[in-house]
């Protein structure tokens, strides 16, 4: 008694999708009526003294504590112990209704959605281009694709991703879009209940993820219907609210209000928390759970502790949330599996070098909007600094041109390297981003070129900052030179936040000696299922599995939900 946190049972999925962006108080309209209830002084269930679940005293026999929110996951997780308390939850849920809109990034949505029921079949009498593919679709059509062998499926597939599953779950709702094609999905959605996985989607702010935090002008890399997600097409959404793609991509607003609406529109909003922060995500032992805990846990003839069952280990996910009244309310969840779904928006890239930490060097181009916006930078004064060669760092150049503000560019590569992102991108597509290379091939510090305020340094490097703003350079030849700067911008890539992983989580990386990079050392997962390697139950999805577009993220999500519905034997006879 009297634990100052909330435990969770549950028997299937714990799905860790939060991404590092500021976190909201997202509270549903049955949640206000919660503290209404307490405000009012009633008393029995409704004037519970904790809200969703998590709070103090969670185990006292005499009161409930720990109302739920309603859904579907938490009357899971605590039947025994509501039952225990003999009140009827569904009444006072039915007094208490409620339109909760809460999320994260498109991989926990993709996830929710084939986890909640909703299953892919192949669609009767359509045609895909791929004509060994469709052979084997029309093998067995009566068989959701979830069930079918996905190693199979996939084999002989090419395309813009290293993931065999990735590839074919993007051939099959998109069958010809590499070639300019719009062909309809070769697949249909069945809502099927009763195959539905309880989990929970755990984030720090709204549907969408870290999309929110990005200035809601920019425009996506990705053509727009490639941002949608399964069987609700961004085209069609963008239909209805009257709007457009511009040369056909999409801008981050449309893009976080489309996955905002997805996660209603498909009444997933049961499965997700918002403003959930994970510290801790660990294996432990049967053995290590308090003998309270464990003895109401066995009495659930289907409990995970179960003397009948053979598992001995489970996840530990320990984090906070905050409640509308501003304060961290701790909680401790028991899964059996655990998805990570964290996205890679967590930690800027630092270079390293000496003076880094001084305060005019930032490594987010919100610092350079918020300067402009400060009138800290202008026209007259010093230039700024741009280190980088990615699309982050064109779009701060983008900016700072359209400012008028002075910029020195420095990147490590020369303009001409084929890797270099620009070298790889259509030219009609990209106009802007193609402007920004050309800039760099024609205004380097050694030769004068038509664009005014800005000098590009290409196979240069930074050596230090300094305290009078003074930074220091150096070629590849060893030349070193000095700039005058009024800011710096380090614009170099990001990696994944994982300190709730034991070690970082970089044991469970393909090089276990470095850091998990999406790009260079991402986590290890089977191919066909996205478990990890190095760790049973601990899936991997998105950019940590080396899946950095949210059109291959999705293939991810088919892989771990068909590898959890094998797990649970909810595939049909």
């Amino acid at each position: 008694m009297g634990r100052p946190e909330m435990i969770l049972q549950k028997k299937q999925l714990f799905l860790v999708a939060q991404s590092s962006v500021i976190p909201h108080d997202l509270f549903s309209l049955k949640e206000q009526a919660i503290f209404d209830v307490r405000q009012k002084g009633w008393r029995g269930p409704a004037a519970s003294e904790r809200v969703l679940g998590v709070g103090k005293g969670l185990h006292n026999s005499r009161s409930l504590k720990g109302l739920q929110t309603g859904r579907e996951t938490r009357k899971i997780f605590l039947v025994k112990f509501l039952q225990k308390q003999k009140y009827n939850l569904n009444k006072i849920l039915g007094k208490l209704d409620f339109n909760l809109v809460q999320g994260n990034g498109p991989s926990g949505i993709c996830l929710s959605y084939l986890l909640s029921g909703y299953t892919p079949y192949f669609k009767r009498h359509s045609l895909h281009p791929h004509p060994i593919l469709q052979r084997k679709l029309e093998e067995a059509p009566e068989v959701s694709v979830l069930d079918q062998d996905l190693e199979y499926l996939s084999e002989g597939l090419e395309g813009r991703s290293q993931s065999p599953v990735a590839l074919l779950f993007d051939t099959l709702q998109r069958p010809d879009t590499d070639f300019g094609g719009t062909a309809e999905s070769v697949l249909t959605w069945w809502h099927e209940p009763d195959r539905a996985i309880p989990h929970l989607v755990l984030g720090r702010n709204a549907p969408g993820g870290a999309w929110h935090s990005i200035e809601g002008s920019m425009i996506t890399l990705s053509r727009g219907e490639w941002m949608g997600l399964p069987d609700l097409p961004f085209k069609e959404w963008l239909k209805q609210k009257r709007r457009g793609l511009r040369n056909n991509r999409a801008t981050a607003e449309d893009i976080a209000q489309y996955y905002q609406h997805y996660v209603m529109k498909k009444g997933l909003q049961k499965n997700f928390r918002c403003g959930t922060v994970v510290t801790s995500v660990r294996k432990v032992s049967a053995e290590s759970i308090s003998n309270h805990t464990q003895k109401d846990l066995q009495e659930d003839s289907g409990s995970l502790w179960n003397s009948n069952e053979k598992s001995t280990e489970v996840f530990q996910v320990d984090g906070f949330f905050k409640t509308v009244e501003g304060d961290k309310e701790p909680f401790s969840i028991y899964a059996e599996n655990v998805v990570l779904a964290t996205g890679t928006y967590d930690n800027p890239t630092w270079l390293g070098v000496k003076g880094e930490n001084l305060s005019y060097v930032h490594h987010q181009l919100s610092a350079l909007e918020e300067a402009v916006k400060n009138n800290s930078v202008g026209i007259m004064s010093d230039p700024v600094l741009i280190v980088g060669a990615g699309l982050t760092a064109a779009d701060a150049i983008l900016f700072a041109h359209h400012c008028n503000i002075p910029v020195i560019h420095v990147f490590r590569r020369r303009v001409t390297d084929p890797g270099l992102i620009f070298n790889q991108l259509p030219k009609m597509m990209y106009p802007e981003y193609h402007k920004v290379h050309q800039m760099m091939k024609e205004q380097t510090a050694a030769c004068a070129g038509p664009y005014e305020r800005y000098i590009s340094l290409p196979e240069h490097h930074v050596l230090s900052f300094g305290k009078d703003k003074k930074c220091i350079f150096q070629d590849k030849n060893g030349c070193q030179k000095a700039y005058k700067i009024s800011m710096a911008l380090v614009l170099t890539g990001s990696n994944p936040n994982l300190a709730f992983l034991p070690n970082d989580g970089i044991d469970l990386a393909v090089d276990s000696e470095q850091p998990v990079n999406p790009k260079r050392n991402p986590i290890d997962v089977d191919p066909f299922t996205y478990e990890c390697t190095q760790e049973k139950g601990l899936y991997a999805l998105g950019p940590l599995a080396g899946d950095n577009f949210v059109r291959f993220v999705q293939g991810g999500a088919l892989a771990v939900a068909s590898s959890l519905l094998k797990k649970a034997n909810k595939n049909p006879p």
